[in-house]
């Protein structure tokens, strides 16, 4: 019992300090646009002209680089399947194929999709949630054969969760599912106590490639 209160007690004060952090962080980024917003207008008083390529190195293809590679999932003793190689980290702001429904990984768009513990009714774009993922972020996602008791309950949790965001995604495999980047497992249901280690492990997890990175002032 007393292990469980420490790693109950570990788990809240990593919460609130990651709401700290995501507080500072929003404080920064209002001075750096401000900042950078003064030296747009700045630039443009001066005159210049803005070459958009529209074959650009970021935006070469609509199809990620990812989904042509070699990966699959390889699945632990834990029941968490790992992708087998290197996620790409592109941006681009067209449509990509992912080879793994929801995603985990690969080029993304360059906003993310607001994960602060958001829960949405309606699909998001893959492309914004994956970007999420690369900030930390877990995804939590259903389909139609979630039972609304679930849906409601893994809502709860959500929102009381910094760095997770839940939506519906009814082309998935099975009724629900935990993303994070490169990691991905089904569970049972809401109550299913993989729901929670998943959470502890991934949320800010080792996995994170830009550890810190906001989860507000993205796509809602």
């Amino acid at each position: 019992m007393a292990a469980k209160t420490n790693s109950s007690a570990e788990r809240k004060a990593r919460i609130e300090a990651m709401r700290r952090a995501e507080r500072s962080r929003e404080r920064r980024n209002r001075i750096l646009t401000i900042g950078a917003s003064v030296l747009i207008v700045a630039g443009l008083v001066v005159g210049g002209t803005v070459l958009v390529r529209s074959q650009s190195g970021d935006d070469s293809s609509s199809t990620a680089s990812d989904s042509k590679s070699t990966g699959k999932w390889e699945t632990g003793s834990d029941g968490v399947k790992t992708w087998s190689t290197k996620l790409t980290q592109n941006h681009v702001t067209k449509t990509v194929k992912y080879p793994m429904e929801p995603p985990v990984g690969g080029d993304h768009n360059p906003v993310w999709q607001n994960c602060n513990g958001d829960v949405y009714d309606k699909a998001i774009k893959n492309e914004n949630a994956v970007h999420s993922l690369e900030h930390g972020a877990v995804w939590v996602t259903y389909n139609s054969k979630a039972s609304d008791a679930d849906v409601e309950a893994l809502a709860a949790k959500v929102k009381k969760t910094p760095y997770t965001l839940m939506s519906p995604v009814d082309d998935q495999k099975d009724p629900i599912m935990l993303s994070a980047w490169s990691h991905q497992r089904t569970v049972t249901s809401a109550t299913d106590p993989n729901v929670d280690k998943f959470l502890e492990t991934y949320v800010q997890g080792e996995q994170t490639p830009e550890p810190g990175a906001a989860c507000t002032n993205g796509v809602s």
